[in-house]
């Protein structure tokens, strides 16, 4: 079925075309958000907060865009809005801290994140790599994710960030580089 007859289908509220949407989509949903947000049971929240807003929404969809392309956008904005509140919350967390209130927001050091589709003896070089990913700048971080994890090109990305392409590159760019720099060490000490 084409796109078109998909998004038609979708706004004239068929159930097999939500049904055939989640079956379409669901997985890039899910594999966008944790290679955003590093934690499986986010992930699987993210992905049911994004389809509730693509049906909700799809009736106001414009078209301008691929389906594919509108539904990265809401799911990597989703993300991000929710990385950005841990962020603030975090921030308030040590300003209590500070002032004796440790008891109204509970910090924690972020914990490893192992992908699960990495096999066991690659577990532990998985985990170094995403730590090092959660350390990019959101929006390199953003471009890393979906260019690799999703294998998004670079006019895909650009599509979904709302960036010239030559933004895209250059995010990619200094993203790699700065992965390059937080993980020489590591591989210096481990791969050789």
């Amino acid at each position: 079925m084409s796109e078109k007859t998909l998004i038609g289908r979708l706004k004239s509220g068929e159930r097999e075309a939500y049904t055939e949407l989640l079956m379409q989509y669901s997985g890039r949903v899910y594999n966008t958000a944790l290679g955003l947000l590093q934690n499986k049971e986010d992930a699987e929240d993210m992905t049911q907060e994004v389809f509730t807003e693509v049906f909700r929404s799809v009736s106001g969809f414009r078209e301008q865009s691929k389906l594919s392309t509108w539904i990265y956008r809401i799911a990597v904005t989703k993300s991000l809005e929710l990385i950005r509140s841990r962020q603030r919350d975090k921030r308030s967390g040590i300003i209590f801290s500070l002032f004796g209130k440790e008891h109204l927001i509970n910090v924690t050091a972020d914990e490893r994140f192992y992908h699960p589709g990495v096999s066991l003896e690659n577990k532990e070089m998985s985990a170094n790599l995403f730590d090092a990913i959660r350390r990019l700048p959101l929006n390199q971080r953003t471009a890393f994710t979906l260019n690799k994890l999703e294998d998004l090109s670079y006019a895909e990305l650009a599509e979904v960030m709302n960036l010239s392409v030559s933004s895209v590159e250059s995010l990619l760019f200094r993203a790699k580089q700065k992965l390059r720099e937080l993980l020489g060490d590591y591989y210096e000490k481990n791969i050789r």
